[in-house]
């Protein structure tokens, strides 16, 4: 077997430099625990959970693997304390933070034995994070999935960038649904990526058959990014979206988008399957993805794929 050797494998004691975003309705115990058995990292998406239901997918995920695997907390949530002492109580080793100010659960995330990444869109964010103790940033570009960074920043230029700023290791996210896009990332000094659309777009995934299928369909052009005023979602084109474009074409404020917006929208596109009235969240990425995949053959195809760039970079370089 391939392994590597990288300041992240390291870190979380994987073989892969491969890690599965923890999307909200998609990253639950099945996929969680079937991308760590399979090598790489697996999260569970808290998102969408209220800490009960978090409690039982950890259990889960302990039952079904016993490789390392983490969970994600979107620190904008009200109950991110009550889903962060769970995790904890529940022995978990791994955090991946998001949305929020990851200072406020460093120390006891650190006095439990664990480890913590924190999300970012841009350099200052990496660095706010990094002297709040996290010990590792993923950078991520405006091309990946659900909420995203004011700046747009894209992955090829926000990644070295923040490898440059910070002396702790960098995860690369945004636009990686391949081998290729591994490759390209480590080469920009990233010491792993994130994924989160090629790994929701799998059999394990809990996301909506109709939303994959969505996913495979999208072509290079097939998402959007909106909701500008109220923060910045990536998802695929569909009849929401477009109303989203046609509300923010004629100027609508936040609180036009916000009841736009509604409740429970992702839920309804991810989830439930409704392509008509659902937030499909997912990233450009999409465009790279062409079948519905068990994480086992996913997490194959990447390390093939990322041997053979390897091969044909040695083939051209002399």
């Amino acid at each position: 077997m391939t392994t590597f050797s990288t300041p992240i494998t390291k870190l979380f004691d994987i073989p892969y430099p491969i890690i599965q975003g923890g999307m909200i309705w998609a990253a639950g115990w099945k996929l969680a625990s079937a991308v760590s058995q399979s090598g790489g990292l697996g999260l569970i998406g808290s998102g969408s959970m209220n800490p009960d239901l978090l409690r039982h997918h950890i259990t889960k995920c302990k039952e079904a693997t016993n490789k390392p695997f983490g969970v994600n907390v979107p620190l904008m949530r009200t109950d991110a304390d009550e889903l962060v002492n769970v995790a904890l109580e529940e022995d978990v080793k791994i955090f991946f933070t998001s949305a929020g100010n990851p200072g406020k659960f460093t120390d006891i995330i650190h006095d439990n034995g664990a480890k913590v990444a924190h999300v970012v869109p841009s350099v200052a964010l990496a660095k706010k994070a990094r002297d709040r103790g996290v010990d590792a940033i993923v950078a991520e570009g405006t091309e990946a999935g659900g909420h995203n960074g004011i700046d747009e920043i894209t992955t090829i230029a926000l990644v070295p960038q923040v490898v440059d700023a910070v002396d702790i290791p960098v995860i690369a996210a945004g636009g990686i649904a391949n081998g290729r896009g591994i490759f390209a990332a480590l080469a920009l000094g990233a010491s792993a990526v994130q994924m989160g659309t090629r790994f929701a777009c799998t059999e394990e995934s809990s996301s909506h058959p109709e939303y994959r299928n969505a996913i495979v369909q999208a072509p290079d052009n097939g998402t959007i990014l909106g909701l500008m005023k109220i923060g910045p979602a990536r998802m695929i084109k569909n009849p929401f979206a477009n109303a989203v474009l046609q509300a923010e074409a004629r100027g609508a404020d936040e609180n036009e988008l916000r009841q736009l917006l509604g409740t429970g929208r992702a839920r309804k596109g991810i989830f439930e399957g409704n392509l008509q009235e659902g937030e499909l969240e997912a990233g450009q990425s999409s465009g790279l993805i062409h079948e519905i995949l068990p994480v086992a053959k996913v997490m194959e195809k990447l390390i093939q794929e990322f041997l053979e760039t390897k091969q044909h970079l040695e083939n051209i370089c002399h």
